[in-house]
């Protein structure tokens, strides 16, 4: 019997390798769960609330790690670049789609480099201003910004990042110019709205929305195509004049590609359970956000035309990275 090549034989160990481990996963190390925006934000909020519970499904404990910067992609990069073993995973969103098409470059390919797992929630976004701007609605904010040309702004989550897009969208249908403030996260752009050193914002409900029932920030629509539950009285865009405006940012898990496909199945069918769950739903409800809880496949698809779509959009919208 011929000698089996030492490169066939390495690959063959180290898929023997991939299976046993998978077969014991997961072991007894801790799983990190990335967040690519700071802490505080929708993005953290949604990770947490699904690690607590996900743990106490696997036996194990999760952490939760913010890695924010570049639009999000610098999470994400290093999820792509890390060992496949199911011990690493992103909390990608919507954003991650985007990106492909305002940066020049991104160091991964979302759709080659990631294994969907599932989408864990749609949360809509929410355009609101600070409590003391007179506008009543959509109407009187853009009247303000047409009597002063680039003298209002609005803040976002970073450059390529679906609230930036909003924006921009939101421009080039009124007819305005207001000037874009990229931020790292919610967390200091909610701060910086309080203050009044921000217009306005298009964020996820979630940052804003004990601050909307305080009084402390006026909702004057939501960036959805229905309105939102946690905000029955607040039109949508399209209500408010913007025909066909419906853009809300999903949140959803991935893993780097080669992860075992056991693995991710697991993974995915302990996350439906959670997301399907009465305590998570009675948490989404309370920050405003729809759980999803779809097949890997299903997400596959979703990032898939998402990533058409807003090639599409950014181009033309003529969206521009500062």
């Amino acid at each position: 019997m011929k000698n089996i090549p030492q490169t066939t034989a390495a690959l063959l160990l180290a898929a023997f390798a991939t299976a046993a481990s998978a077969q014991h996963w997961p072991a007894a190390k801790p799983i990190t769960l990335i967040v690519p925006f700071p802490a505080g934000g929708t993005t953290d909020v949604l990770a947490r609330t699904l690690a607590d519970k996900l743990g106490t499904a696997l036996g194990q404990t999760i952490l939760v790690e913010s890695k924010p910067g570049a639009g999000a992609t610098l999470g994400a990069d290093f999820v792509a670049k890390s060992k496949p073993d199911g011990y690493t995973l992103l909390m990608g969103a919507i954003h991650h789609t985007i990106a492909p098409a305002v940066f020049k470059k991104v160091s991964y390919d979302l759709q080659r480099d990631f294994a969907p797992i599932t989408t864990v929630a749609l949360v809509p976004n929410v355009l609101v201003v600070n409590a003391s701007n007179p506008a009543r609605n959509v109407a009187d904010l853009v009247a303000q910004a047409k009597a002063r040309p680039n003298q209002l702004n609005y803040g976002s989550n970073g450059n390529g990042t679906a609230q930036h897009l909003i924006g921009t969208q939101f421009e080039n249908l009124t007819g305005i110019e207001i000037t874009h403030i990229p931020y790292k996260g919610s967390g200091p752009l909610t701060t910086d709205l309080i203050g009044g050193q921000v217009t306005m914002s298009f964020d996820t409900i979630t940052p804003v929305l004990q601050h909307i029932k305080s009084g402390k920030l006026k909702a004057l629509a939501v960036t959805t195509g229905k309105r939102s539950s946690a905000l029955p009285d607040v039109p949508t865009l399209a209500e408010s004049g913007l025909k066909g405006f419906d853009i809300g940012t999903w949140f959803g898990v991935l893993a780097p590609a080669a992860t075992p496909k056991d693995i991710t199945a697991r993974l995915s069918a302990e996350m439906v359970k959670v997301i399907h769950s009465p305590d998570f739903r009675k948490r989404m409800d309370e920050i405003g956000a729809e759980p999803i809880g779809n097949t890997p496949e299903q997400m596959a698809k979703q990032i898939h035309d998402d990533v058409e779509k807003f090639a599409k959009l950014v181009k033309d919208a003529k969206v521009v990275i500062e």
